[in-house]
């Protein structure tokens, strides 16, 4: 199935195979960045353990060895507490089309307990499905994808933006510092995790998105607070911060960054009018030019009824010009209006799917992830932890099975 994109790798090959320091034209008419100071620091700063430093727009191993994040993004765990088809066999599936992360989508109300939506066992299938991940040889990122606007009695899942309902809103709240706080001292000794801090902060203004404010009918947390409740738990794990308009959009990084240490900026870039390749070097590719800070697409695909994968193919281009990690939205069984990555659960490749695995395919292959036990799980164990909707004790589904959790149109999961 990769033959239809013959002319597609060879572009990838020669990208991955440039140094730091090359120039490359791109399909959507940008020049890649010069060299980037890399990773030689007079002084690293504080990394978890096994996990990673940044320095300007690189990402840096413990021995300072510059690292590209690739892989793909599931949900589930957003709108079903007990996820589905999520285990071992599912993160082993990803790791042979050559990725080195998955982000998995979370729920605050799912987490927290005290919330009406709570699940007992929720944390433990986020703990399995992390180790299972990492055994697979996978880092993982955290990213936290719905929140209930400070308000734990919310008992529905269904509607974006919208009181009364755990889902994506257009920021995080006084919970979702309590999700971090928890799952930053559950994690802080796993460098191989990451942690994303709100999924698509949308509808908000630079200010909040940085320090916080009244939205609609609630009061926001912005990223500088839930950064700085992240470390308050003893963290140094990399921190993800995506930027406003859905996430697409960085261009406010550049005079209101977050003040800290080894974090990543987010960007969504989808097929929409307002998220064209015009906008990208401006949006977001600046921060990599002008090697400022490490940027990732924890989300992008092509939700048109023409998802040929051309859209795929063109912004991983650009993030191989601008040394930028990836993960591409879906890996879930769907079709184009999701997008997904997968047309069946035996990881049957969309075209979407085929592009993302062929670029997977064209980069060096070194595994991530903490070596695990096979006695406890690890490679080569029995698939006991995977997880799925509906049947397991105390799951909690939003009632949809996933297709449409994606919710409002112009805005993705």
């Amino acid at each position: 199935m990769l033959s239809r994109f013959a002319s597609f790798l060879p572009v990838l090959l020669i990208l991955s195979a440039c140094d730091a320091g090359s120039t490359v034209g791109t399909s959507t008419g940008v020049t890649a960045p010069g060299p980037l100071r890399g990773c030689s620091v007079d002084s690293r700063p504080p990394l978890a353990p096994g996990g990673y430093y940044t320095n300007g727009a690189s990402v840096c191993t413990a021995d300072g060895t510059p690292h590209l994040f690739h892989g793909v993004a599931r949900p589930s765990l957003e709108w079903n507490s007990g996820g589905e088809h999520i285990g071992l066999a599912d993160f082993q599936a990803m790791a042979s089309w050559h990725a080195n992360c998955v982000r998995i989508a979370l729920n605050q109300d799912f987490w927290l307990e005290g919330a009406v939506l709570h699940d007992a066992g929720y944390q433990a299938r986020v703990e399995q499905a992390v180790h299972d991940a990492e055994s697979a040889g996978l880092d993982v990122i955290l990213d936290l994808h719905w929140s209930d606007r400070g308000d734990l009695s919310v008992a529905k899942l269904q509607g974006q933006n919208q009181a009364g309902t755990s889902n994506q809103q257009q920021m995080a709240d006084a919970n979702s510092k309590q999700f971090w706080s928890e799952v930053a001292a559950t994690y802080k000794d796993d460098g191989h995790v990451v942690f994303e801090l709100y999924n698509e902060p949308n509808k908000i203004n630079w200010d909040v998105w940085l320090k916080g404010g009244t939205v609609g009918e609630y009061q926001a947390v912005g990223m500088q607070e839930l950064y700085d409740t992240v470390r308050a738990a003893g963290a140094e794990n990399l921190v993800i911060a995506g930027g406003i308009d859905w996430a697409f959009d960085l261009s406010g990084v550049r005079s209101a960054p977050i003040a800290g240490h080894n974090i990543i900026y987010a960007t969504h870039p989808y097929n929409k009018a307002d998220n064209v390749k015009s906008r990208w070097e401006t949006s977001f590719g600046y921060l990599a030019s002008n090697d400022t800070a490490p940027v990732i697409a924890t989300e992008f695909g092509d939700s048109t009824t023409n998802c040929s994968g051309a859209w795929d193919a063109d912004l991983i281009a650009f993030a191989d010009a601008h040394h930028m990690s990836w993960t591409a939205w879906a890996w879930y069984k769907s079709g184009c209006n999701f997008p997904a990555l997968i047309s069946e659960w035996d990881y049957t490749p969309t075209l979407q799917g085929e592009t993302v695995k062929a670029a997977l395919l064209s980069y060096p292959y070194v595994p991530a992830g903490r070596p695990v036990d096979a006695s406890q799980g690890g490679v080569g164990g029995a698939s006991d932890g995977s997880t799925s909707g509906g049947a397991g004790d105390g799951s909690t589904s939003g009632g949809e099975g996933g297709a449409g959790a994606g919710g409002a149109a112009g805005a993705m999961p």
